[in-house]
């Protein structure tokens, strides 16, 4: 049986994986589901992303978890890269679960399309704290496109602003590159919350990785929420030795 720690995205926090733990944990499995630093709601969101990857290494290091199986989804990709760099002999396998991949001296910015910088540049400029409040037209139609709209409304209130100087910090991610840790991308084949094509998921993210096992499944960027069995039914086949 596996260990999985299971890394989210923006604007969520640990709880978002909930019933995808219940289910791997009905299978024998171990799953763990840390918050990010300056995640979640009433918290201080004046973070970068050093110390969002710092929060991530501790909770790991803290419960001694080891042989691990670890996850990031979305912007939690970044952190697993440079998580993987720091405790790098905790890790089994590493899981991008429509993930951001960086190419070294990159920033999460970098790698979306100009007219979402110019729509996130404008939001954290607006807001009082330098975040990013997700739109709920966006959550709809792009990132939860594949549930009804009452599950688009019930999972967008589980949702807080963003920091947004994670996404603008450039990432050092030399050493990540020169892991040997196995590592799967786990695609949605139905996922818009990047334009699929020249800034889709796959293969453009996927390829960064090298060597790599590819699993699929129907859905979209929040399939924790739209499908949490199947999601951990092919976290199991992404994270098996």
């Amino acid at each position: 049986m596996s260990t999985f720690v299971l890394v989210h995205g923006s604007w969520h926090d640990g709880s978002a994986w909930n019933a995808v733990i219940q289910h791997l944990e009905a299978k024998g499995h171990q799953a763990f589901a840390p918050t990010i630093a300056g995640h979640g709601k009433g918290v201080n969101k004046n973070v970068n992303h050093a110390q969002c990857t710092q929060s991530i290494v501790d909770y790991i290091v803290d419960k001694d978890l080891i042989d691990i199986v670890l996850l990031g989804h979305s912007f939690g990709g970044t952190i697993t890269m440079k998580v993987a760099k720091a405790i790098s002999t905790r890790i089994q396998r590493l899981i991008f679960l429509n993930a951001f991949v960086l190419n070294d001296g990159e920033s999460l910015r970098d790698n979306i399309p100009p007219d979402s910088q110019a729509l996130f540049d404008r939001l954290a400029r607006e807001s009082d704290d330098n975040t990013i409040t997700m739109p709920f037209e966006i959550w709809r139609e792009t990132f939860l496109n594949d549930a009804d709209l009452d599950l688009a409304k019930l999972s967008y209130t589980q949702l807080s602003p963003e920091p947004y100087q994670p996404f603008i910090d450039k990432l050092d991610l030399k050493q990540f590159y020169s892991l040997s840790i196995p590592k799967s991308y786990l695609y949605c084949t139905e996922d818009t919350a990047l334009p699929q094509g020249e800034w889709g998921w796959h293969p453009k993210m996927s390829s960064r990785l090298g060597l790599f096992r590819l699993v699929q499944m129907p859905g979209g960027h929040e399939v924790m929420f739209s499908n949490p069995v199947g999601l951990a039914e092919k976290i199991i086949v992404a994270g098996r030795d």
